[in-house]
């Protein structure tokens, strides 16, 4: 890592731009990516996770034992702060849960607006050093609070095909009912179009690196929504 020690004010503008990455690149490499996933399922997600990852499950999805583990492995204070936070969460969402509204417009006329869950929503939680397991509370929270049918979550695996344990703990606190060891644009693709153990989903959530967006933005020009692009 280069330290830059009190920098003469003529090179700020060049120290603080960001680096510059080829969007056309980019967007080619998901596009290749979504096309090899949609047409090859999860042959194609193993041999890309391995490709890119250099690492791939026997299976995606997290078992019944890894979410027993994940939870010996988390210690009782942070277990209360997980659940206070997901109190807060709950009680502030719950105030925003729209109501079905009728009106009467004239004699004979009544109009009507109903809340309709979304059916099936995939959450991409992003890997890393920091297990973002906030993220997994802001973003399941609300869709359970919303009466979404079915909610799954699709994360990268660590060195050894490991989830961070405080990220499995917070997904079983608000009932993700499946969890996969995918990430990248490789996961967006298998909940957009769906593989023979992923299933596809109406709405992509959650924030993730350039190629998870990118990836996102693809998608939903076909039949599957998503949230705006993070970051």
């Amino acid at each position: 890592m280069k330290i830059y020690i009190n920098p003469p004010a003529g090179e700020w503008d060049a120290l603080c731009r960001r680096v510059q990455q080829n969007n056309a690149t980019i967007a080619g490499q998901c596009a290749q990516i979504l096309t090899e996933v949609k047409e090859g399922g999860d042959k194609a997600l193993k041999e890309i996770s391995k490709r890119i990852d250099g690492y791939c499950p026997e299976r995606f999805e997290v078992t019944a034992e890894e979410f027993v583990q994940a939870e010996k492995e988390i210690s009782d204070q942070l277990k209360e702060a997980i659940g206070t936070a997901a109190a807060n969460i709950t009680k502030f969402h719950s105030a925003q849960i729209p109501q079905p509204l009728e009106v009467n417009i004239a004699p004979g006329v009544l109009c009507c607006q109903k809340p309709v869950p979304i059916q099936r929503v995939g959450l991409y939680i992003p890997g890393g050093s920091a297990p973002l397991f906030s993220t997994v509370l802001m973003l399941a929270i609300p869709a359970k609070l919303a009466g979404c049918r079915e909610v799954i979550m699709c994360t990268p695996a660590g060195k050894g095909g490991k989830i961070a344990s405080q990220v499995l703990y917070a997904a079983k606190r608000c009932g993700i009912d499946k969890v996969y060891k995918i990430g990248g644009a490789q996961a967006i693709a298998a909940m957009a179009y769906g593989t023979e153990e992923i299933g596809k989903v109406d709405k992509i959530f959650g924030p993730g690196n350039r190629y998870v967006t990118t990836a996102k933005q693809l998608v939903s020009g076909e039949n599957t929504a998503i949230d705006m692009p993070a970051g």
